[in-house]
């Protein structure tokens, strides 16, 4: 199990980044902070492999916090996720080498592909490096076939998704139900296949009552 430490200045979007994490195979929530204070005692206490991280916290902006993080635990890797999208931001967490940079609001598909994809790179490192390969493959893993649909879903019904989601600003998964001519929850499996492959983009929409809406954009 990859054990992690969820970081977020907010306690309630603490646990909800704790409930997705513990919805991934392979994946163990040991602990979670609100603070950059907090956050380096439960790295020194817990030791995990892996720290999903907030910048915006209290007492210390998250960039300034990473170094601190790997002083405590060398092996440990950070994931930011975090509403900072300034440039210097991305590159200030670009530099301290971070596996990835997710923007809220997101839904359990964005933090699922990404972990998948964290867990593809400690894969690729092997026990010993022999060749330039092996090298390669650190630097750049190998990601799954663009084109290989998940079983139950179809080339021809993952065409059409994708032409009414080019051909709109955005939509919900029941908008692209009634414009394909499929069920909701069938629309929504292809919406979030192409989100997995970052051919689109997912943004949560909040109403004045209920759970948010997830709204799709193509990007590809």
């Amino acid at each position: 199990m990859i054990k992690v430490l969820v970081v977020d200045d907010d306690f309630m979007v603490a646990r909800i980044h704790r409930g997705f994490v513990d919805r991934v195979d392979g994946f163990e929530v040991v602990g979670t902070a609100n603070s950059g204070e907090q956050a380096l005692t439960a790295i020194r206490e817990l030791r995990p492999d892996l720290v999903l991280l907030d910048l915006y916290l209290p007492d210390i902006f998250g960039i300034e916090l990473i170094g601190r993080l790997r002083a405590e635990q060398p092996d440990c890797d950070i994931l930011v996720i975090t509403a900072a999208r300034e440039a210097d931001a991305v590159r200030g967490a670009v530099r301290q080498g971070v596996v990835n940079y997710l923007l809220k609001p997101f839904g359990f598909e964005d933090l699922r592909s990404r972990l998948q994809q964290y867990v593809r790179q400690r894969a690729s490192v092997p026990d010993q490096v022999t060749s330039q390969a092996d090298v390669d493959r650190v630097l750049t893993p190998s990601r799954p076939p663009a084109n290989r649909l998940p079983k139950g879903l179809s080339q021809e019904t993952a065409v059409l998704v994708a032409t009414a989601l080019r051909g709109a600003d955005s939509l919900s998964a029941a908008e692209c139900a009634e414009q394909v001519g499929l069920s909701r929850v069938s629309a929504r499996r292809y919406l979030e296949f192409f989100c997995t492959r970052e051919q689109a983009a997912v943004a949560l929409r909040y109403g004045a009552t209920g759970r948010p809406e997830r709204r799709y954009r193509w990007r590809a």
